[in-house]
């Protein structure tokens, strides 16, 4: 993945810059994993009630950015002060400031694993239209990850900008040529689509969501069609590890499903930081066995 548009590795301080702005960006992140599927249930719920004649039951208000963040447990709104990333979390001692309830560690954490990823894209992309590109590119799917995670979804909202955003950023070539990324973007579609039914067919039932298809999608519009299989073997990779922890230490049940968009979503990342170096591991790899049972 070479262009012109790569900037060299950013020095410490764009990568220190990226890193406090994603501090204030997986903020942000933790009120659209947390509102996003609300505000989907509420306009499902408006739109059967309307179709039905009825009284629309969610009249007011409920975006992204309003109304303001509150505790669950007593309704008290969420100062400014109170919600400076990780900071606050640590001065409060992870408790509600009025009633003392406790707040998830998942807010900080979702807070530094955005902070920690925005750094490394920049440091790794450089801070020019590349490096700046991959820290929404890693910021959608710290959104997706957590989406899916909780609700077993993946919004529109989320997917499709991912994919057209892989599209625009190479329609220069940044990435990737934009003939392999429309091509990926079709083929990763079609490539899960297809084990979609063919799983379908043979046990009747359903094995993944269209959103996991268009995610797919999403991140070979970025990375083109040859970093398929890499995404495929480490999404993999990583929902077996994942999988079998949560089985072993968090006492997951074996015949629950785990959504598989988590993985996807961490195989892109990897992809996208390290794919070359893998595709050429692989292909070292696959080019010794081949000699080796060759003769």
């Amino acid at each position: 993945m070479e262009s012109l548009l790569f900037a060299p590795p950013a020095s410490l301080g764009p990568t220190l810059v990226a890193a406090l702005l994603g501090l204030l960006i997986g903020s942000f992140l933790n009120v659209v994993i947390y509102r996003m599927p609300k505000m989907m249930q509420r306009e499902s719920d408006n739109y059967v009630a309307q179709e039905s004649g009825k009284e629309l039951p969610h009249q007011d208000r409920f975006n992204l950015m309003v109304p303001r963040s509150s505790c669950p447990c007593c309704g008290h709104q969420i100062t400014a002060l109170e919600n400076i990333p990780v900071i606050s979390y640590i001065a409060l001692g992870g408790k509600c400031r009025k009633c003392k309830a406790r707040i998830s560690p998942r807010y900080p954490a979702i807070e530094l694993l955005t902070a920690g990823l925005s750094g490394l894209m920049v440091w790794t992309f450089g801070s020019g239209a590349a490096g700046l590109s991959t820290l929404l590119f890693a910021w959608l799917l710290v959104a997706m990850t957590f989406i899916d995670f909780d609700t077993e979804l993946l919004p529109d909202d989320l997917t499709y900008p991912l994919l057209w955003a892989g599209l625009i950023m190479n329609i220069n070539g940044t990435f990737v040529p934009l003939q392999d990324a429309v091509i990926g973007a079709v083929a990763g579609y079609l490539v899960l689509w297809a084990v979609y039914w063919l799983f379908k067919l043979v046990t009747g039932k359903e094995g993944m969501g269209y959103g996991d298809f268009k995610l797919l999608a999403g991140l070979l519009a970025w990375m083109g069609w040859t970093m398929l299989p890499t995404i495929i073997l480490l999404s993999s990779l990583v929902g077996a590890v994942v999988g079998i922890s949560m089985i072993l230490f968090a006492n997951h049940e074996r015949n629950k499903p785990i959504p598989f968009g988590p993985y996807l979503a961490g195989a892109g990342i990897i992809a996208m930081l390290y794919g070359d170096q893998l595709v050429f591991l692989t292909s070292s790899l696959v080019g010794n066995f081949t000699r080796i049972f060759a003769g």
